[in-house]
This record gives C-alpha cells, sequence and structure tokens, in this order.
C-alpha cells in the first residue's frame, strides 16, 4: 500500500504509510485549540457567542482611547489590567470562544507576562513613576547616563 500524503507513519502493522517525511501542502486534521469552542449556546447572536475576547478588546480599545486622550498611565494600565483579566478567563472559564489561539497553558502564559510587562511598564513611566526599582536606576546609570 503506498500512500502519497506527505507524512510518513507506519501503520497498525509497523508498515509505513506514507512514501515521504515532507509535511503536507495543505493542513486538514489541526485541532481547535482547548476552550475554542463557542463562549455561548449556538442560538444566541454572534456578538453574545465571543463575549470574553469583547470584552478584552473594549477594555483595550478604552485605554487605547485614554492613551489617545492623553491620560497614558491610566490607559497602559487598562491595558494591561485587560490582557490579566484575558488570562483568568482562559484559566477559569471552559469555553472562551476566539480568545483561546494556543493552549490554555500558552495562553494563560502570554496573555499574563504581557499584562503584568504592560502594568510595570505604565507604573514605572516617566515623569513621576509610582513605583521605582532602584537596581534598574543603577543599571541605567552605567549603561546610558
Amino acid at each position: 500500500m503506498t500512500v502519497t500524503d506527505p507524512v510518513s507513519a507506519p501503520d497498525a502493522e509497523g508498515r509505513p504509510r506514507r512514501t515521504t517525511r515532507r509535511f503536507p501542502l495543505f493542513t486538514r486534521d489541526t485541532a481547535r485549540p482547548e476552550g475554542g469552542g463557542r463562549a455561548a449556546a449556538s442560538d444566541a447572536p454572534a456578538p453574545a457567542r465571543q463575549w470574553p475576547i469583547l470584552a478584552v478588546l473594549s477594555a483595550v480599545g478604552l485605554g487605547l482611547l485614554l492613551t489617545a486622550l492623553d491620560v497614558f498611565r491610566f490607559g497602559t494600565i487598562l491595558i494591561g489590567v485587560a490582557l490579566l483579566a484575558g488570562a483568568v478567563m482562559r484559566w477559569m472559564l471552559p469555553s472562551v470562544g476566539m480568545l483561546a489561539v494556543r493552549s490554555r497553558f500558552t495562553d494563560m502564559l502570554t496573555y499574563g507576562v504581557l499584562g503584568v510587562a504592560i502594568v510595570l511598564l505604565a507604573l514605572m513611566a516617566q515623569p513621576n513613576p509610582w513605583l521605582e526599582i532602584p537596581f534598574l536606576d543603577d543599571t541605567l546609570h552605567f549603561t546610558v547616563r
């Protein structure tokens, strides 16, 4: 039995099913990320089915609007908190719709790290930072000043 699909794998008897080890030109069997189903019932309107990502995107949009209106610190903190809320939703909810991009762990890690980084950078922004980390000032003293 010769199969011309690109991926080589043995069948139940141990014979290779495929003739080449190259990846297929078209992927047909990629699974949805865990939790990637609808966040609400299928009879709900489309926005209600995707409420987790709409909540995160709305908060990010409001944060960008605040930043554009010269409320930089509050706007960027809101953006970071929205990403942290996305990480919490990805952790707690069984189905989050399009908020699920990768595996649950990878999504939580990505949203969490980016959210914490944005919040910390917003707190350390000049002038008059709300958070000062002493060793960073010493590092800058030797590298920039």
